[in-house]
This record gives structure tokens, sequence and C-alpha cells, in this order.
């Protein structure tokens, strides 16, 4: 039977429970109080799962009953129409407006609800049915939805007539008595859920915000850089608009046109449209796990960017802003086909920098055309493209700078425009500005509506800005009063520091050439970079911690938004440090701020029974007084601060505010005063709640979980957050603030807990490496390897090394130890059993000349490969390295390599893996490179050290750790030579050497 899951008492279940008896289909009721997380969709957040056959699974609860009921519920015939117009009448009037007549008073509607009522009541009267001669799954809706305001909906006699006839049916009444009723509850549930999704449009006279922040890119996870820059410092800034009472609106989502998306999908074997989904959601998920409250996270492949783009391409060409030119740029003649931007790296003509994007230098940030490269390699086939003449439309920037220079000119004086956003600006316009092409050679992104040009797409940075646009259209069809408004709306954007041109020149240049009346960008906020222990953050790459690490570690969302939120990089790049975010955590939020609302809230339940006792008379009134002058003024410098979008000044100030806290207790000694005068001590510990709730409100935008702990321990309800007026008038008084007397507080708890040492230590560890090296970890985590004595934080990582996995396998043919002979030429490696007592030492390790036969990306994995190594078997090893990052796939073709042959096999991402691949990493770990055996060197010739002849073990024993403890010791010479202890790695044609990192380490 089919399972129709559903929280208890929710009507909506209703419409499938009864088609399902109408046409006597088999389906069960299953409750349960979170559908979405048992049963999701990934596409809404459901309330409603049907669990049909062949793994069907459905939500909408019209579509349920319509495939519940089938033919008995949906005629055949023509009259099928009108069964569909009154579901979709159902669903878009009649639903919501319910919720609107159930909202509270300040959403609260009844029109809609009336109207909806007066127009099934024109339908009904005279009838049984709303469609032909008997009960339809329109019947069935109306009814279910129309239950929970039963009381309203009968006040008409038409309307309370056809409710009792349908009611009265067998397949409706059975349903409704398996169902048990409507609950309040629920119906309460999805009217607080509707208003909170409801659009928001501008209100005259109100302070109207349009908030965004830089589309993240969806090729890859977001790093802690990437997160700080746009999406939680525009969240912070939202959720501090929104608390003032500002009308704000944050919209955000993922940006998915364009090369970066092709050059994705090439390397995990997916559609553009595959890989854009998959990496949508798990950017998502770690912005819901970061608390980001969007208005709306929406995708810019959507109809709407489609219209929009071409919409405004068709303007700026009417009003002569565009021309055309014929261009050179790069050609494959491998691929037969132009190369977009970024299917070409070559060395920056600039700053030398060797790995440079055809459209701009991460180096040095400059922007660039592909053609100005030096050493140009197309991506896909690693082969030189060559020069070829194509069309393409440029933007005439020339042409719109003398307006675009005004409203820079107005705009970053009256915004405010930070000093770094404005010296980049003025950069741009001081050295002319030029044309700027606008299409690329490409077949995902959005299309240019002009003939000749049914090959091409819109350039990305065109195309992205105006997604903000269109996200917004997603959000609400009445988009232009966001966007075509500006004298009630005003439009704040974040980002990071390399996004500043295409924001400041090129989108507003672009809006401004179309003549129309847009909202243009009033102030921005721009940050610098975040940088990971001395180093850089690499999406790339994958450096650093990324989103789903922070979840992975254990520490609570608020600690990791109060970290990077006090430490954000506004005027200077800034530095993540593992032992920093442990001070911080411990020393600010635990000893200051946890430790003062901890103490408070105690207070009350041990002296006063857990109520608010309040302020007596006078007493305490000086300390009172004393308190007030201190916090006031730091609450009005607060609301200043984030009102500039200072927010790493804002929590700042917050902190000094709770310091004061700890202050005042530690002064008023209220353990004392209470055994003398519980009067008195009530006044101080009434002040200290208040200033709980005061210290609550404020770090509401940077912490919001930490401050809904707070209300429940204050028992208060959410609107106690909101940063009025009069709540900042009461700072200068915080016992006005405190909940009145005889007001029962909730339950005492710590807010914060300490890292402790070790926890860091393993974290450390865990994420030393990057992304790549950590995946290539489970080949030792599947060998049976432990994490380092303290290494707390790895012991829930995969453990093991960090380029590549396996060893060879005596039962398995061809490998390490086993029957077969080794090719002619090729020294043999004899075995031999260790010793019980035998030396741990490099001896051990079964090292070989390897020659790389083929190699190509692993199917599940995009940052390893997958090879096959001679070693001098008769069957190559097949072996998996973590090496995607750093070495192109056509240059792993044929290489000769220092191969590991004696670790136990493991499976990586379902390949196993037979061997090890050695590679040395620059200290910076920047630079990932081959040990390479000399030429001419027959495979599997064993790798040898001089001063340690001793046999290699037939097989390494993960529980004895021997290749763990001889590792660390592997390094590289200044004259780039592979040593151990200094002792080189040595074969009968020399030593093995790196070609370019000098005293590096190997794994």
């Amino acid at each position: 039977a089919m399972q129709l899951i559903a929280r208890p008492g929710d009507v909506q279940a209703l419409k499938g429970l009864a088609a399902a008896r109408l046409a006597s289909s088999k389906v069960t009721l299953q409750s349960a109080q979170d559908v979405s997380r048992s049963h999701p969709n990934a596409f809404v957040n459901n309330t409603l799962a049907l669990v049909a056959a062949q793994d069907v699974l459905l939500s909408d609860p019209n579509v349920i009953a319509k495939y519940l009921g089938g033919k008995a519920a949906v005629p055949a015939d023509a009259s099928s129409r009108e069964v569909e117009k009154w579901l979709e009448w159902e669903a878009c009037c009649l639903k919501p407006a319910t919720y609107l007549a159930a909202a509270p008073a300040h959403a609260q509607d009844s029109k809609p609800l009336a109207d909806a009522l007066a127009h099934l009541a024109a339908a009904v009267k005279g009838k049984q049915w709303l469609v032909g001669n008997a009960i339809t799954v329109a019947d069935i809706a109306v009814y279910a939805t129309l239950l929970p305001v039963e009381a309203q909906a009968k006040s008409d006699a038409a309307v309370a007539a056809y409710l009792a006839h349908v009611g009265a049916h067998k397949a409706v009444s059975e349903a409704r008595a398996e169902l048990g009723g409507s609950s309040a509850d629920v119906f309460a549930a999805d009217t607080a859920a509707y208003i909170a999704a409801k659009p928001k449009l501008p209100i005259k006279g109100k302070r109207n915000i349009l908030i965004t922040s830089a589309l993240p890119y969806v090729n890859n996870v977001p790093h802690l850089g990437n997160i700080i820059g746009c999406v939680l410092s525009a969240d912070c800034y939202a959720r501090f608009c929104r608390q003032r009472g500002y009308n704000a609106v944050y919209v955000c989502g993922t940006d998915e046109y364009g090369t970066a998306t092709e050059t994705k999908a090439l390397e995990e074997g997916l559609t553009c449209a595959q890989i854009c989904d998959k990496y949508h959601a798990i950017h998502r998920g770690i912005y819901e796990w970061f608390d980001i409250g969007f208005d709306r996270f929406g995708r810019t492949p959507t109809r709407w960017q489609t219209n929009i783009c071409q919409s405004i391409f068709k303007q700026l060409e009417d009003a002569g802003c565009l021309v055309e030119q014929s261009m050179e740029q790069l050609y494959s003649e491998a691929l037969g086909k132009f190369l977009a931007d970024r299917f070409v790296t070559g060395t920056c003509p600039k700053c030398k920098y060797e790995d440079a994007r055809g459209d701009q230098c991460d180096a040095c940030g400059n922007l660039l055309n592909p053609t100005e490269l030096i050493n140009p390699k197309c991506k896909i086939t690693g082969t030189t493209p060559v020069v070829r003449t194509t069309k393409h439309v440029f933007l005439d920037l020339p042409k719109l700078s003398p307006k675009l220079q005004e409203y820079i000119t107005t705009t970053s004086g009256l915004g405010g425009w930070s000093s770094n956003c404005v010296q980049v600006t003025n950069a741009w316009m001081r050295d002319g500005l030029k044309y700027r092409c606008i299409t690329r050679d490409l077949k995902w992104g959005t299309p240019v509506p002009r003939p000749g040009y049914e090959d091409k797409v819109f350039y990305v940075w065109f195309d992205a800005p105006i997604g903000y646009i269109s996200i917004t259209a997603n959000y609400t069809p009445q988009w232009e009063a966001w966007w075509k408004n500006p004298q009630d709306v005003e439009m704040v954007q974040f980002m990071g520091k390399d996004n500043v041109p295409f924001h400041t020149v090129i989108f507003p240049a672009t809006l401004l050439g179309t003549d129309d009346a847009w909202t243009l960008m009033r102030n921005i906020s721009v940050t610098e970079y975040l940088n990971y222990e001395g180093g850089k953050f690499s999406k790339s790459r994958g450096t650093g911690v990324f989103g789903n690490d922070a979840k992975d570690t254990g520490i609570p969302v608020e600690v990791w938004r109060y970290y990077l939120l006090s430490c954000r990089p506004e005027q200077q790049d800034s530095d993540f440090k593992w032992t920093d975010l442990q001070a911080r955590n411990n020393s600010e939020l635990l000893a200051n701020l946890g430790n003062f609302v901890n103490r408070g809230l105690s207070f009350v339940v041990k002296f006063f029974d857990g109520k608010v006792p309040g302020v007596s008379g006078d007493k305490g009134a000086e300390a009172l007084a004393e308190l007030g002058k201190a916090v006031g003024p730091k609450v009005e410098e607060y609301v200043a601060a984030l009102e500039k979008i200072k927010i790493k000044d804002g929590i700042k100030i917050a902190m000094m505010v709770s310091a004061d806290g700890n202050k005042f207790i530690q002064d008023t000694k209220p353990w004392v005063v209470v055994k003398e005068d519980p009067a008195h001590c009530g006044s101080i510990v009434t002040a200290a709640l208040g200033l709980v709730r005061l210290l609550a409100a404020l770090v509401a935008p940077y912490m919001p979980s930490l401050a809904a702990k707070v209300l429940a321990q204050l028992n208060l309800p959410a609107s106690a957050l909101d940063l009025t007026d009069d709540l900042i008038k009461g700072a200068f008084a915080p016992h006005t603030l405190a909940p009145p007397a005889g007001h029962a507080i909730g339950t005492p708890a710590p807010l914060v807990t300490a890292i402790a040492d070790e926890t860091i230590e393993g974290l450390r560890a865990r994420y030393g490496g990057s992304q790549a090296e950590r995946e290539a970890k489970q080949a030792a985590a599947a060998s049976g390897a432990k994490p380092a004595k303290g290494d707390a934080g790895a012991k829930k990582a995969e453990g093991g090394d960090k380029k590549a996995a396996g060893g060879g396998d005596k039962k398995e043919k061809g490998a390490a130890g086993g029957e077969k002979e080794k090719k002619e030429g090729a020294p043999k490696a004899p075995k031999a059993a260790p010793e019980p007592d035998r030396a741990v030492d490099v001896s051990r390790l079964d090292i070989r000349v390897g020659l790389i036969r083929k190699a190509w990306r692993h199917p599940d994995a995009d940052s390893l490969y997958v090879e096959e190594i001679d070693v001098g078997e008769d069957t190559p090893r097949q072996v998996v390295s973590g090496l995607v990052k750093y070495i192109p796939e056509a240059e792993m073709q044929g290489r000769r390599v220092c191969v590991l042959c004696n670790l136990k096999p493991a499976a990586m991402r379902g390949v196993q893996s037979q061997a090890m691949v050695l590679a040395a990493t620059s200290a910076d770990g920047a630079t990932v490179e081959l040990v390479e055996p000399p030429a001419g060197v027959p495979p599997g010739t064993r790798v040898t050290f001089q001063g340690f002849p001793g046999e290699p073990d037939e097989q390494l024993v993960p529980k004895k750790r021997v290749f763990e403890t001889v590792q660390p010791e592997f390094a590289t010479t200044a004259e780039r030579v592979a040593v151990w202890r200094g002792v080189p790695f040595m074969t009968p044609g020399g030593a093995c050497t790196v070609k370019t990192v000098a005293g590096g380490s190997i794994k």
C-alpha cells in the first residue's frame, strides 16, 4: 500500500485520504511531526508526502489527491478542465485567503477570504457540486481548505449547505474520521509560515532597504573567506535592519552560468545543469547551517533571468550603447571551437603568475584578455590554442563614462562607500574606460538575442549582476517596485574587493545605459581577504576551512559567526587562526558574555525563586544610574556603527557592554547584599536582567541562535529583541528593560563551552592540507591507521597520507610479494618478514620506480586521479592519487614516479588503490610535484637509502605505523633532491628529484 505521511491533524492530508477512498485506492496514513526532514522534497519545504509505487514521492496536496483519486476524482470528459480551474483557484486564492484571515493582527486581512467565499457562494448556489453531478477532487480540496475557518465559511447559507453536503459524502466522512480532526496548531504553523514567506514590497514613508551579497559561484564549496566576504556580512546587516524595524529585503543566490560551470561539469563528468543542482544544494545547506536569513536565495538559470537580461540588452542596443567588433580570440583546434576565458590558463603578463586565468589573474587581480597570456594552454586538452578572428558585442563604456562618473561622485559621498571600494573604482575611472566585451563563445548561459549569435551567450559579468534583479523577480512578480524605485528604495551591496569594479562600474553603467529609472546601489560594503593560518584560502585549490568543514568540527554555529564577524577584514586582510578562534571563544564568549548572562539569570533562581524581583524604590539607585551612564552611550555607538555597516565595531561595542555588566555585578556584589537587604539585591538583579535582555538584542544580528537561547532563558518573546528607539533609550536605565516584577524566567544554562587545547591541535592537523589531501587520507583510514596522539580532531577525520593511498597485496595477481616474476631488466625487490625487534626505518618501505601508463579522473571524486602504474610486475598497479588540483591530467600521462608498493590496498571512493605515488609539497602548500627517478631506470627498480640496507616488509602492518613513523622525515633539499634524514632516494641511475620544490615535505 502507498503511504501518506502527514502531520497529525493536517487538513491538507484530507484531500489525498478522501480522494483515495473515492477511488478505493489503498493508502495508509502515517504521522510525522517534520515531514520535510523525514521525506524531503529537494524543491520545496514540504509538509506532506505521498510515497507511491516505483519510488514516486509527491508533496503537493492537490497533486496527491489527483494521483490517488484517478478518474474517480477527475472526470475524463471536458469537465476536467473545470476541475483544474477550481483546483488552481483553491490553491492560489482560497488557501492564501484563509491564512490571511487567521494571521496575527499586524498582517491580518479578512477581505480576500470574504471575496473568495462570495465567489464560491455564487458558484454553488442551487448546486450540490462544483462541477457536474458528482463529487470531484475540486470539492474535496475546497472542503478541506475551509475546515480551519469553518465558522466564517458557514456564515453564508449557500456555502454552509454546500460544505455540509460535501462533508456527508462517504469518502469524505471516512477520511475525516481517519484523520482525527483538524489541528489548530498545524493551521497556525502554516499560517505563520505563509505570512513569513509572503513577499515584502516597499512601503511609502518607511525606510526600504534592498540588500544583496555577491552571488557565490556554483562551481565549488564556499570557504570561510567567501562566507564572511558576502553572505554572512550581509546577513548580519539585514538582521540589524529588521530589528530596527526597517522594511529590508535580502536577496542572493548562486551564480550558475559561464565557463567555470562548464569546466567543473567536465571535471566531474556531469551536465552543467546537474553540476549546478549539486552545488546549489551544497551552498544552500551550508548557508542554512550558518543561519543566513535570506528573504530569497535563488539561482540565475531562470526564465526571469533570460527575460530581464535580454530586455536590458535590447534597451542598450536601442540606446546606441553597444558596438560589434571583430576580435582575436584563442581557438582550440583539438576541440574545434573558440575557447572562453576560463578555458585558458597561462602566465600573467603583468605579474608573471604562472596560473592566471584567461579573464583575471588571481595573484595581482588585474582583468585580462586570454590573448594577453604568455604561453596559453587549453584547460580541457592541454594543447596550445591558436589565434583566430571572431565577432562579439561590446558595452560602450567610454560613451557611458560621463553619466557613470556623475553617479560615482554623488553616490560614493552620500552612501559612504568604504575607502578600499573608492580606491578601486577611481583607479578604473582614472585609467579611462574601454569597450567591454559582453558576449562569449559558450553554450551554458543566457542566449544573445541577435542574428548570428546563436552559438554565443552573455559574458557572466554582464549576466551575473542582473541575477540580483531576476532573483528578486522570482521572489515577487512586483520586482520593479524594488528595482525601479530609486525614490523609495536604497540598495546596499556586500562583496569582496575583487568584485568591486563589476558592481561600481560595469553593472551601474549597464543600467544607466538603458535610460530606465533603476534603483542603483547607494552603499557598498567591501571586505579585504581572509587568509588561513598565514596562507591563502583557495576555493579552486581546496585550501583552508570550508563551509561544510565548519559544521563537521562540532563547534556551534554561533561561535563561527562571532569569530568571523569579529575579525571581518574591513580595512585590511585578516588571518584565520585556530588558536585565535579558541581564544575568542574562551576569553570573550565564555568568560565575558556567557559568564555575565549565566550569573545574572542564576541570581534570579538562587535568590528569588526564578521570578524577577523588580526595583524597590531608590535602593541601589546610584549603582543603577552608573550602569546606565556606562551602557547608554555605547548602545548609541553600536547603532551608529551598524548604520554605517561597521560590523566589526558593532560586536566589539556589544562585548564592551557585556564587560560593563560583569563589572556591575562585581562592584555591587549581590551575593553579599542579599544577606543584608534582599530588596536592594532585587534592584541589582533586575538591572542585570535588563542588561541581559539588551545584550541579547545587541548580539542577535551576529549570533541569532545564541540570542534565541538567551530569550528562552528569560522566557521572553522574539519581539524582545527589537532594537526600537525605546530600547535604545532604555539602555541609559537598563533596569527598565527587565521583564516585569513577578515574571517567571526560564531555566538558566551555560551558553558557551570552552574549547580545549587538544581539540584545537586536532583541528589544525585535520584541516592542515587541502581538500584533495583530506580525501586522500581515506587510504590510511581504510588500512587502519590511527591519528597521532593528542590529535583529537583528526580522530574524526580520515587519517593517513595526503596524496595517495594503497599498497601491494600478496593475494592479488602481480602484487608485490606475489608469485609472478618481475619484468626483465628490473632488479627484484626480495621480501623478508621483519624481525620482531627490527628498527623502524626507511628500509622497511618498498619504494620502486614506476611508470604511469595512463591516468584519468576518479568517477566519484573531483580531486582524485586513478592511474595504471607499471612497477615491474606482469600487471600494472591501480593507484588513486589526490593530485587533480596540482597537476593537469595531460601532464600525468607517461610520467616516471616513485611508488610505495607495500601498503595495504585501500578503497578510495569505491576504487581500490594498490600503491602510493610519492609527491613533494612546498612549505606554503601551494605547489605539489611528483618525486621523479632519473631517466632510463626501468620500472620496478627499488629505491634505496645508503646506510639502511634492510629488506622491505612484505606488507606494512597498519597497527605498527611504520610508514607514519618514517614519512615525517621525508623532505626535499635546497638542490631539490628527495631525501630521508638527509640520505637521498637512490637508484642505479642516480638520485630522485623534484622540479622546483626546495625545502618541501614528501607524502
